[in-house]
């Protein structure tokens, strides 16, 4: 039930969808004046040289060295399998102590102490409630 306060609503997601659509209904127009109004080049005279293209494509700029384009693509892994629903949890190497397991390791003792003093008191009063109910329908 929580994963649901964190998602979209069904009507969120469809305003952000026209939304999208209405952007792109504006932009294609203006995309079309302008092909419209820049000039057309029938000449077949021209001739394309593929050296020059080469030339470019060779001083081209990396942006991300390699390394942190291997942390990005590590970051968008971890960040897919965060939000993918159901997923099993990674299984841990032996010898190793997952969060869970410390946690779990931690919790027992406090909760063995919760239920050994707080589990009577209960227990009695639900079953003094159920034989007063069963009592009063006889």
């Amino acid at each position: 039930m929580a994963e649901g306060r964190n998602e979209p609503s069904m009507d969120e997601i469809l305003s952000s969808i026209k939304r999208i659509i209405a952007d792109d209904e504006r932009i294609r127009p203006a995309a079309k004046r302008a092909s419209k109004t820049a000039p057309s080049h029938d000449d077949q005279d021209e001739i394309l040289e593929l050296t020059e293209t080469a030339a470019d494509e060779e001083t081209e700029e990396v942006l991300l060295d390699d390394a942190k384009a291997q942390s990005l693509r590590h970051s968008f892994s971890a960040l897919q399998t965060l939000s993918e629903p159901g997923v099993a949890p990674q299984i841990v190497r032996s010898g190793e102590t997952s969060l869970e397991g410390l946690t779990r390791d931690l919790l027992r003792p406090m909760l063995k102490d919760w239920l050994d003093t707080n589990l009577p008191p209960i227990v009695e009063a639900m079953v003094e409630r159920e034989i007063t109910r069963i009592t009063k329908k006889g």
